[in-house]
């Protein structure tokens, strides 16, 4: 099609794309928390934060220490060997870039130029690579929730967040069920999360809107609503907010320009936590109603969100 192939070389290969993915994220979540020389990352917590299995944690983990931002000990895991304000160069970088063959395909489909249902083979044409590294970004985009394999070779995308109305769908569903599950009989929040998570929100208030990277300011976002779900103690609440998250990410990677909607949600979300924390949960219902709304509506007003250059 004219098109020039995918660079395999232009990402990290000694890891996959799943792999790829959740070193970008425990990056993310240590300059979060602006972590310090010397602290544990237990593996199990980092599983269970990022929302996948141990084995892809324990793969970045080794990736890391490689890039000598941990160390590892045989007997109690990984640590971390410089502070987290000081995780530069190319660890740094996982936070500004994705994987290009992930990137191309995800534009590709948002912009109409792949069919419902492709082959290995259409793709392996289409984007100049081998069939296992189509595999591997095959692998992660099902397991994001916007492809499933077929007969054969074959692939079949499912819905994805890609037009304004899409995007309206999924935060009408996040209003019916993210302030529902505060008002629930077993929503308990966690005192010592919910102090994590006002430093996280207060660190973007303070000028963080202006320098975190849109991947770092996306997982914040995202940290803090599926924490919130986490502590409605419903299964199903949580894996919906997961899943949308992993949707809207394709879109809002995208969205570097829009730094001050960033300070302004990251205000809301600690008045709601202010409600919270005060166990008015009346109020931070509606407060997160309020929120997803003002969200939904500032989105949908801006012509830019799905344009290529959003």
């Amino acid at each position: 099609m004219g098109m020039p192939p995918v660079n395999d070389t232009a990402t990290t290969p000694e890891l996959t794309s799943l792999q790829q993915r959740v070193a970008r994220e425990i990056v993310a979540l240590v300059r979060r928390d602006n972590r310090r020389a010397g602290e544990h990352l237990p593996e199990v917590h980092i599983a269970q934060h990022i929302g996948t299995s141990r084995s892809p944690v324990q793969s970045a983990l080794r990736h890391l220490a490689q890039l000598g931002v941990l160390q590892q000990d045989a007997n109690r895991g990984f640590f971390l060997s410089i502070d987290a304000k000081d995780w530069d160069g190319q660890v740094a970088g996982l936070l500004t870039s994705d994987d290009p063959l992930y990137l191309r395909i995800a534009d590709d489909r948002q912009s109409g130029d792949l069919p419902d249902e492709v082959t290995e083979a259409d793709l392996m044409r289409r984007y100049g690579v081998a069939r296992s590294t189509l595999r591997k970004v095959l692998s992660r985009v099902s397991e994001e929730g916007w492809i499933e394999q077929s007969m054969g070779h074959g692939w079949r995308f499912l819905p994805m967040i890609d037009s304004p109305d899409a995007y309206e769908e999924s935060y009408l569903f996040r209003q019916s069920i993210e302030p529902g599950a505060m008002l629930g009989p077993s929503f308990q929040f966690v005192p010592a999360e919910l102090k994590q998570l006002r430093r996280e929100q207060q660190r973007i208030v303070d000028g963080g809107f202006q320098t975190m990277t849109p991947i770092e300011l996306f997982e914040s976002n995202s940290h803090f609503h599926e924490t919130l779900a986490k502590w409605g103690h419903n299964r199903f609440v949580l894996q919906s907010v997961r899943r949308v998250n992993q949707l809207r990410r394709l879109v809002e990677y995208r969205q570097a320009s829009r730094r001050g909607a960033r300070h302004t949600q990251a205000a809301e979300h600690l008045a709601i936590l202010d409600a919270i924390e005060q166990q008015d949960f009346m109020q931070a219902a509606s407060l997160m109603r309020a929120h997803l709304d003002g969200a939904r509506r500032d989105k949908l007003r801006d012509p830019g969100v799905f344009s290529q250059t959003a």
